[in-house]
């Protein structure tokens, strides 16, 4: 090749190799009760973090299973919340509320932002949500995809559903949340014991097959999620609270997500909200990424 047309070559690679350093950066952030949060940004547009569910789940497989076609348009954040897959376990013991919210903005000021986007799917909603009450100046706009602001709503939807596949009758405690989430783990383990657990996340079995294949690589003990169940603040009903909310709002739902439920977006009130219901399940931004990826981008375009 002529020396000429190799230098060009050389510094196209050179220069390729930088944009793609700048763009996607792996970072450990350390919180001020000395936990290691891990944080990955990719992409270029405006900076919108990524709240998963579980709860205690992780970032990942949302990242892989074509959650990453936004970074076309958008900075995307993936973090695993403290106790939470790459992330350190609580050194404090502190999982509550305020201290994910307390998380939620130290990665806000990492990145030197006044105003992101939240992105939360599932658990992660009610997360998102009360970060949104308590720094509105913060956030540009609200995106829940699949989220619960009510998990014991999520669950009675959940037991009610897997009588429906059953044929069982498993009642929804009129107590205390401790009793829903028994009444729940019963309810649940009869649905594996016939080989339909899968349901829960889709109707097709493959689909949920890749996510597993993805989370058998989770590095996490799972420590929040021993811990979650037991802090009053995650069993409480925010639905009323988005009657709170100013900012713009996009409700991502989906025809067939049994896991929050097909009708919980109709609790919500948000002044500024608008529905966008897909046919898909729990991961329907897998299932149908396409319509999953212009809803978000419609949403970011106009707000």
């Amino acid at each position: 090749m002529n020396p000429i047309k190799s230098s060009i070559v050389l510094l196209l690679i050179c220069i390729g190799m930088a944009v793609q350093a700048q763009t996607k950066k792996t970072d450990y952030l350390t919180t001020d009760d000395s936990t290691r949060l891990f944080v990955k940004k990719s992409g270029k547009g405006p900076i919108c973090i990524f709240i998963h569910g579980g709860p205690g789940a992780w970032s990942k497989s949302f990242e892989e299973l074509k959650g990453r076609n936004l970074e076309t348009n958008l900075s995307m954040v993936y973090y695993d919340q403290r106790g939470c897959g790459r992330s350190q376990k609580a050194a404090s013991g502190d999982y509550s509320l305020e201290r994910m919210i307390k998380d939620i903005d130290l990665i806000r000021k990492h990145y030197g932002a006044e105003k992101v986007y939240l992105m939360s799917h599932s658990f992660g909603g009610i997360l998102a949500l009360n970060y949104s009450l308590r720094h509105p100046d913060h956030v540009k706009g609200l995106i829940l995809v699949n989220s619960t602001l009510s998990m014991g709503n999520s669950l009675e939807n959940q037991l009610h559903y897997i009588n429906s596949l059953l044929n069982t009758d498993f009642a929804v405690p009129d107590s205390t949340s401790a009793s829903l989430l028994s009444t729940f783990l019963t309810a649940k383990k009869a649905l594996s014991e016939k080989d339909l657990g899968y349901k829960m996340l889709s109707d097709n079995k493959t689909n949920v097959g890749l996510v597993d294949e993805i989370d058998r690589n989770n590095p996490s003990d799972y420590d929040f999620a021993k811990h979650v169940f037991s802090i009053t603040d995650y069993w409480q009903d925010y639905t009323p609270m988005t009657a709170q909310v100013n900012l713009p709002v996009l409700i991502v739902t989906g025809a067939k997500d049994h896991s929050i439920g097909e009708n919980h977006y109709l609790l919500f009130h948000f002044k500024n909200g608008a529905v966008r219901k897909i046919n898909g399940g729990h991961i329907l931004y897998y299932e149908n990424n396409k319509a999953f990826i212009s809803s978000v981008f419609d949403f970011v375009k106009t707000n």
